[in-house]
């Protein structure tokens, strides 16, 4: 029924975008920016402008792969790509609505996490952000090697991020600990995009998700 519907709102707009000089991959990077947008304002306790970005951010994702395989330009980076991105959008909204949530105003917010004056709600956000990358260090590998493309890289798997846990609980540096975790595991997954970026290229025609 979700792929019907997509058909028929994406069907007017698909051979326009095919005549612009606009791929897959601008549309899918396109889309993030607007989520990152769209958090910002949920954050901000827009909400009722927020379900609207949230709905055309929704249109952007389903634009980036029906233009690939309109343009037949579908390929398992580009696959990876969108199926990544819509994960980490997923994690953005919810991180927006988390932050609104808590009762957090931009100001306190930064504040926060540089003093770590409000230690709960700076710890809350700062778990929140190492469960999605800990999600995304497993979902890039799983994803590229479904595509084919072996992913045993990155600076820092789950056994890395047990013992650095570990560490934090025991001599109590468990914030410190989170912040070094969340870093690392940003870092591995850009690693492995990277990494299916040069294994996979341009080769390899894929359905997007």
């Amino acid at each position: 029924m979700m792929k019907r519907l997509e058909r028929i709102i994406t069907r007017p707009v698909v051979p326009w975008l095919a005549k612009s000089k606009l791929t897959p991959d601008i549309l899918t990077w396109s889309g993030l920016v607007l989520t990152i947008v769209t958090a910002s304002v949920i954050a901000a306790g827009n909400l009722f402008l927020g379900g609207f970005l949230v709905l055309l951010s929704g249109f952007f994702d389903m634009m980036d792969g029906s233009l690939a395989r309109f343009t037949n330009k579908s390929t398992k980076f580009g696959a990876f790509l969108d199926s990544t991105v819509d994960r980490f959008s997923e994690a953005l909204l919810l991180l927006g609505l988390l932050i609104y949530y808590l009762g957090i105003n931009r100001q306190e917010l930064l504040a926060g996490a540089i003093s770590f004056g409000d230690e709960t709600a700076f710890a809350a956000l700062l778990i929140f952000v190492v469960l999605t990358f800990s999600f995304l260090t497993s979902y890039t590998r799983a994803r590229a090697e479904g595509l084919g493309v072996d992913c045993q890289v990155g600076v820092f798997p789950r056994a890395g991020r047990v013992i650095l846990l570990a560490l934090g609980l025991i001599f109590n540096l468990i914030l410190w600990a989170l912040i070094v975790i969340a870093l690392l595991g940003f870092i591995t997954v850009i690693q492995r995009m990277v990494h299916v970026w040069k294994h996979a290229g341009k080769s390899g025609t894929v359905d997007h998700e």
